[in-house]
């Protein structure tokens, strides 16, 4: 029940930031609506703790304001060889082995790669754990090959 009671005040929110309107009926409206869409996935069973991982929330907030500071400082990595005169790329296409239990893992992963500049995931091989990554520089490849990204994915997996 309290995932459900979560999932109404998320959508709740949800509605609220998307209207941008806050008088009493679309309040109300917005309150009605959310209650009914989460009762009516906790009856279709999307509310459950993949549909609605609020337990991993805090995981979460971990995680993407780590990525966030990560994106920072490759954007700036990738600024300072784009504007070196020396143009010093060294691009590689490399596969790195992945130990990720769910594909919500295997996408987050692969995708934070992609956000990070520099680095870009051009395919997945599940049946491998294998990701196949572009690489603008060296130190991109070493960067991902030491793990600290999917080791932190796996903590937001859940796993420690």
């Amino acid at each position: 029940m309290l995932r459900t009671i979560s999932l109404a005040l998320f959508l709740f929110a949800f509605w609220l930031l998307l209207s941008g309107h806050y008088t009493p009926w679309l309040i109300g409206s917005g309150a009605v609506v959310s209650v009914a869409l989460a009762l009516a996935g906790r009856r279709l069973g999307f509310s459950d703790e993949e549909g609605h991982p609020v337990d991993r929330l805090p995981a979460g907030l971990a995680y993407w304001s780590w990525l966030l500071t990560e994106i920072v400082k490759s954007s700036l990595q990738v600024a300072r060889v784009v504007v070196d005169p020396k143009l010093p790329i060294t691009p590689r296409l490399f596969e790195i082995k992945m130990d990720l239990r769910s594909a919500v893992g295997v996408a987050t992963y692969a995708n934070s790669i992609t956000l990070t500049p520099g680095t870009v995931t051009v395919g997945v091989d599940r049946e491998h754990d294998l990701l196949r990554v572009h690489a603008l520089t060296a130190e991109g490849e070493a960067g991902l090959r030491a793990g600290e990204m999917e080791a932190r994915v796996r903590r937001f997996e859940g796993e420690t």
